[in-house]
């Protein structure tokens, strides 16, 4: 398997690269960069099994790296590693359908993760995982408060009705 690792800590990068090349699983760690641009050309140059990229970094994050990765190779196997669980990060890596999300503090399953991601697996950190849930909820719920129903002259009341009706309520008890 071959590895791009995308941090900008270089410590974190020259660690983890060490880390996975002792371990004989991992063929080699073909590059290694520091923010989202040295992630898209890397890519670009070195089409690895698995990018392992961090999501906060300067000049381009994470998930802007990722974006236009995916745009370019849709078939990117892209893991994110990093410190941060943030809500809107979380959400815009389902909808970039990166394959994997972990918490730099659950170490102990990188490699794991990596192969099941060279695998065409998708691994989410329990951290992760038990947040999803909530969270596309969340997303559902703003997206219906969005929507202009006044648009289409469905008012209060008619919404109101309509949920009553696909509850399996009577004209009766309407």
């Amino acid at each position: 398997m071959k590895i791009v690792i995308v941090d900008d800590d270089i410590l974190v990068s020259s660690a983890l690269k060490t880390i996975l090349e002792a371990g004989g699983e991992v063929e080699e760690v073909t590059g290694t960069g520091q923010d989202g641009k040295d992630a898209v050309r890397l890519y670009d140059e070195l089409l690895p099994d698995v990018l392992l990229m961090d999501i906060r970094m300067k000049d381009m994050n994470g998930l802007d790296a990722a974006e236009q990765i995916l745009k370019r190779h849709t078939d990117a196997k892209i893991l994110l590693l990093t410190t941060f669980s943030d809500d809107e990060y979380i959400v815009k890596a389902l909808k970039y359908v990166v394959k994997g999300y972990l918490i730099k503090q659950d170490y102990g399953s990188i490699l794991p993760a990596l192969q099941a991601v060279q695998m065409n697996q998708t691994v989410f950190g329990t951290a992760i995982m038990s947040r999803i849930p909530g969270l596309l909820q969340k997303e559902q719920k703003e997206k219906e408060q969005t929507f202009d129903w006044n648009s289409y002259g469905i008012g209060e009341r008619e919404l109101e009705i309509t949920a009553l009706v696909a509850e399996g309520l009577s004209n009766k008890e309407i």
